[in-house]
């Protein structure tokens, strides 16, 4: 048994690969979290897409076992619980209905652990034993790293920060109805609404967002107009950025970490949010915390990272 799957579901894509023992990703696909309204069939076409890559490594007999990142993934009880970014509603049974159909043992974690995981083995954390992975993408995870364990809690759920209040009754989540939360500003779906908001209270100021339809409209898309040098979207990174950055000077002062990583596709934008966000944490620090923690972007390619962690479950 030579090699593990790691498995990232997220909001809005799932990756997967067959990882070997070094951290070799020796195979890895993709596939639309939001075309399966049911787990089951969810996870039917998982099989469907893993099937010929576990016979190219030469059967499943090859495979010592399925590691899964996932939105409110509860690592005690290998359940999907009330993830407000999916459309499985209440608490899925995800390592019982994996292992039902693979027949070999499954494991999952948060998916921001599971990123977490992957900067610590292989990425910008690799030697480190007290980081914080933050996740900027359809929704906001986070991963703890403290003394180079895991922070779980008592039940699992331990360091959801992405759902910490940043703005006291400020933007409802889509999905929780909580007012503030620091996903509702800072991840790809945020940024969206930030845009909405942004061209609405500068009706007069012209930018090439107008001419967006809204459904297209999303941080890709405003990192090029900002890039092109529209005002508004670079505002957008400016808000998004001094909001992100007090976040963190909050999550500092709880953990002392030595750094925190972000990674997710809305660090595509690079500097458009790093210099807000950097700017923005170092003045909200007390003095015995400023200029001693890094923050760095993830050097792992977007699905990596996810991948490898949650491979690393196996290995556990």
């Amino acid at each position: 048994m030579d090699y593990a799957i790691g498995v990232d579901i997220g909001g809005t894509n799932t990756k997967f690969g067959i990882v070997d023992k070094r951290g070799n990703i020796v195979h890895q696909s993709r596939m639309r979290t939001t075309d399966y309204e049911q787990v089951g069939a969810f996870v039917d076409d998982l099989y469907e897409h893993l099937l010929p890559l576990i016979q190219e490594v030469g059967g499943i007999e090859m495979i010592k076992g399925i590691g899964i990142g996932a939105p409110n993934g509860n690592y005690y009880k290998g359940t999907i619980e009330f993830a407000p970014n999916l459309k499985w509603k209440g608490i899925v049974p995800m390592v019982s209905i994996v292992q039902e159909k693979f027949k070999i043992p499954a494991t999952l974690t948060n998916d921001a652990n599971a990123a977490a995981q992957g900067e610590m083995m292989y990425g910008a954390a690799k030697g480190m034993k007290d980081f914080i992975v933050i996740t900027l993408g359809t929704g906001v995870g986070s991963g703890i790293i403290v003394n180079g364990q895991l922070v779980y809690g008592h039940d699992g759920f331990a360091g959801e920060l992405g759902h910490v209040t940043v703005i006291p009754d400020g933007r409802p989540h889509w999905g929780t109805e909580l007012k503030g939360s620091l996903e509702a500003y800072c991840s790809a779906t945020g940024i969206k609404l930030t845009a909405i908001e942004l061209l609405e209270r500068y009706s007069d100021k012209p930018s090439p967002l107008r001419d967006i339809p809204t459904e297209e409209i999303d941080s890709r898309v405003v990192c090029e107009c900002a890039l092109n040098g529209c005002e508004i979207s670079k505002e957008i990174f400016q808000f998004t950025g001094e909001v992100l950055g007090r976040a963190l000077a909050n999550f500092i002062m709880f953990s002392s970490p030595e750094a925190i990583v972000l990674f997710g596709g809305v660090t595509a934008s690079g500097d458009l949010l790093m210099k807000p966000t950097r700017y923005a944490m170092e003045a909200n620090l007390l003095p015995i915390f400023q200029n001693k923690v890094k923050l760095l972007f993830s050097d792992l390619k977007e699905a990596d990272a996810a991948i490898l962690g949650a491979s690393a479950l196996v290995w556990e």
